[in-house]
């Protein structure tokens, strides 16, 4: 998407300057715990990406059997390393860390390190609109409202989902730009008529194509930022009409990507962000974005002690 190409763009001088000032490159360490086909496509896409920009990913991966004080001491070894300037520790962890892992390992990763936005410290900053890294995915979802001029101020966004990675930080940051927010999850009585009153829905709730035309206000922009894999022909089928182009995917790989909005919606949406290829790379594009911010923060504290 253009966007992503936009912010890449911007921050390529951030990094040849900083290359310069500091003799090495923006560094980040990413952290992989088993073998997720999923988390191994995002955490490539997000190495690749940083790399190509000029600074510096490294992998570090744990086998499927760590556990989660293997974890912790992968985490704490790159808080210490000082070439390693953003960490982050790609979702979901294996099962078999145990239920509380993945809150143990992000509150382990230190905060001026944290790219994700994930650390409570982080996260209470966000809540009082105080600078601090932010969860990439609703950060890209600004950044391309923003870049793409759309009025949020005065406005109703309607946020689909609460999770802590999206959700929660989606509306915090709708709200802090003066739109009026509301948000919908799984107890939210008739959601169809609370989502027709948006003009902006952010739909991030992991259902495949739930969100329909009759969810939208005409003219709203809708951001889909759901990916979801449909891999059974019978759904496929019930979903998408004879001759789409989604069935035609199918029968030529045995999948199909889909967002959590139907691609329907764009005819009557004033906007729509396609799946796949919409937010995804947005997303990869604001990891590198807050990898280069902590290398100059962090690189100024030390200068400032």
């Amino acid at each position: 998407m253009a966007c992503a190409a936009r912010i890449r763009e911007d921050v390529a001088p951030r990094i040849a300057l900083f290359q310069q000032r500091y003799g090495r490159p923006p560094g980040l360490g990413v952290v992989l715990a088993g073998h997720n086909p999923a988390s191994e496509v995002y955490v490539r896409n997000k190495i690749k990406t940083v790399n190509e920009a000029g600074c510096r990913g490294v992998l570090f991966r744990l086998d499927a059997s760590a556990s989660a004080d293997e974890a912790l001491a992968l985490v704490r070894r790159l808080n210490a390393d000082d070439a390693i300037d953003g960490i982050l520790v790609q979702s979901p962890l294996p099962e078999g860390m145990g239920a509380e892992a993945e809150t143990r390992v992000f509150d382990a990763v230190d905060p001026s390190k944290d790219v994700d936005g994930f650390h409570p410290c982080n996260v209470g900053l966000l809540v009082q609109k105080r600078p601090a890294p932010v969860a990439c995915t609703p950060a890209g979802c600004i950044e391309l409202l923003e870049r793409e001029g759309i009025q949020l101020r005065g406005k109703h966004a309607v946020v689909l989902g609460r999770s802590d990675i999206v959700g929660k930080p989606m509306a915090l940051l709708l709200l802090h730009r003066d739109a009026t927010v509301t948000v919908c999850h799984s107890r939210t009585p008739d959601v169809a008529a609370v989502a027709r009153t948006a003009d902006i829905l952010v739909a991030a709730i992991g259902r495949p194509v739930f969100v329909t035309a009759d969810y939208i206000k005409p003219g709203a922009t809708v951001i889909d930022v759901g990916i979801n894999a449909l891999t059974a022909q019978a759904e496929v089928e019930r979903i998408f009409p004879e001759g789409s182009r989604q069935r035609a995917q199918f029968a030529e790989r045995g999948s199909v990507l889909v967002g959590d909005v139907h691609p329907d919606v764009d005819a009557v949406a004033g906007a729509l962000t396609p799946v796949p290829g919409g937010i995804g790379p947005i997303t990869v594009a604001m990891v590198l974005k807050n990898t280069v911010t902590a290398a100059e923060l962090r690189a100024a504290r030390k200068v400032a002690m």
